[in-house]
């Protein structure tokens, strides 16, 4: 017999996937099967990464459309798969989730509706207009409108919303919103009352026109923009200039392109999009098992041998002490072993770990490793390990070697180059081409060189001559250069909060884009 499925109508909100409900968040962790609307794609990366993903268009208007949608979610659940259906915004406001919850109730489908921010109310709030406010109107009021260019405007009492004393807000295409202005100047709404115009809202390129109606009117009449936006009319739009934050970030508009693995950007790409920024990932390399396996555990297993250990990355970290810990021995394996660790994530990554390394050094500086080390305990006649992903020389090898330390090198894992020809790659060939990246941040010498591989040995220093190059470090910064590649951001601090910090430094001191 199969087992009953379940669908739940999720709202993803109006954007930006931060605004994904917690409710929201944990049932599409656990559903199987992921039907989403175009505008919800974003949410995405809250999915669980083997769930079937089906993409339906934008919110569907004919009604053939609909009904199709209704009997694919029908259709999944009766298979036993628990569905997560994303509607942009919120389900029950102005959408066609109610409809899909009527069907899915006339053919005895369980359903659950999980509520979602709406565009009205997210878009407003990240542009500093707050919907309602003591001195500017007791009302407000959503009318209902059309991402497509129409003629006829929502059959309402234009009348009395032109006498409201409140705020007015409609989703509408640049033809229609100028038709409800006119419509509620015709209907004696003042033409110097405020208004506002939000495009892309929630979104890190989002674009907030205010003005009065008739400044409205004019600019649709002499420069008429293609995407529909979010109109919004009434005294709370005045209050912008007092409230506004969103755009107000010292990053916002920016475009920044970075080289890390998947796996490990999320934190940059986070401390980027919290204060403003628009984050690409670069597919440069995939992490994966190093070529011999076998060599890592057997590392681990004899720790007790090794004098020294050199972790040189914080992933090389994560995997040999997850190789430890996975055999007969824990933590206490390291007892007698003195540590290195090469650069602030590398430190970080061991503590977390329970582990406190003996030496730090901020970068990946040979000398600087061989003579720190030294300096806190004897390398000569000394067996060291060194920890190290497999892409090039272990120099730090050489260094130790020379000063009589007997020395085992261990690939703790694989960095495999993505394709050029992948989309994402091709996509930020061609905005690097067009000019439509502010900056590419490079955290290691190795994503400095696979992403030359990724665009193109030839084009690389060209391409990212007409954007800013931003490192971590000056020994990345010496790999740029080999290549070709001039730095323009150099952090002092060699972290991501470093590089953050130095981006924000470069960018409040050149104009924002417009």
């Amino acid at each position: 017999m199969t087992p009953a499925g379940r669908v739940f109508l999720i709202g993803a909100g109006p954007g930006d996937p931060a605004l994904l409900s917690a409710r929201g968040c944990q049932v599409l962790a656990d559903a199987q099967v992921v039907v989403y609307d175009r505008a919800a794609e974003p949410v995405l990366r809250w999915a669980r990464p083997d769930a079937e993903r089906i993409a339906v268009g934008a919110a569907a208007e004919r009604a053939v459309a609909q009904d199709a949608i209704s009997m694919l979610l029908a259709e999944k659940a009766r298979d036993g798969h628990t569905v997560a259906r994303l509607k942009w915004g919120d389900p029950f406001l102005f959408d066609s989730g109610a409809k899909e919850a009527m069907f899915l109730h006339e053919q005895g489908i369980p359903f659950e509706v999980v509520p979602g921010v709406p565009l009205a109310i997210g878009a407003t709030a990240y542009a500093g207009i707050p919907l309602t406010h003591p001195d500017a109107g007791d009302a407000v009021v959503f009318i209902r409108g059309h991402e497509d260019e129409v003629d006829s405007i929502p059959n309402v009492d234009w009348r009395a919303l032109a006498a409201l004393d409140g705020a007015l807000v409609c989703w509408a295409g640049p033809r229609l919103a100028a038709r409800i202005l006119r419509a509620l100047v015709d209907m004696g709404r003042p033409t110097d009352d405020a208004a506002a115009l939000i495009y892309g809202g929630t979104r890190p390129a989002q674009r907030t026109i205010t003005g009065t109606i008739g400044e409205l009117l004019d600019h649709f009449g002499a420069s008429t923009p293609g995407e529909p936006g979010l109109l919004v009319v009434g005294d709370v739009v005045r209050l912008r200039e007092h409230v506004r934050w969103f755009d107000a970030r010292p990053l916002f508009g920016r475009r920044i392109v970075i080289t890390r693995s998947a796996d490990r950007a999320r934190e940059l790409a986070d401390a980027l999009e919290n204060l403003g920024a628009e984050t690409l990932v670069a597919p440069t390399f995939r992490i994966g098992p190093p070529d011999d396996p076998e060599a890592v555990e057997r590392a681990a297993a004899s720790l007790d041998r090794f004098d020294w250990v050199v972790f040189e990355s914080a992933v090389a970290a994560a995997h040999f002490v997850a190789a430890v810990t996975r055999g007969p021995q824990d933590l206490r394996a390291f007892g007698r072993t003195s540590i290195c660790a090469i650069g602030p994530s590398t430190d970080d990554q061991l503590r977390a770990s329970g582990l406190k390394p003996d030496v730090v050094l901020p970068e990946l500086q040979v000398e600087r490793v061989a003579a720190a080390m030294a300096a806190h305990a004897p390398v000569e006649d000394r067996s060291v390990l060194i920890v190290r992903p497999d892409h090039e020389r272990n120099l730090v090898a050489d260094a130790l070697s020379a000063r009589g330390a007997t020395v085992t090198d261990l690939a703790a894992y694989r960095t495999d180059a993505d394709p050029p020809d992948s989309p994402a790659a091709q996509r930020i060939y061609r905005m690097l081409l067009d000019g439509e990246v502010d900056a590419v941040t490079f955290t290691s010498p190795t994503a400095v060189r696979r992403f030359v591989g990724l665009v193109g040995d030839e084009q690389a220093a060209d391409l990212l001559g007409t954007t800013v190059v931003a490192t971590i470090g000056p020994v990345t910064a010496a790999a740029a250069l080999e290549l070709g590649i001039q730095p323009a951001v150099v952090a002092d601090t060699y972290t991501v909060e470093g590089l953050v910090r130095a981006l924000v430094r470069h960018f409040t001191a050149v104009p924002a884009p417009t």
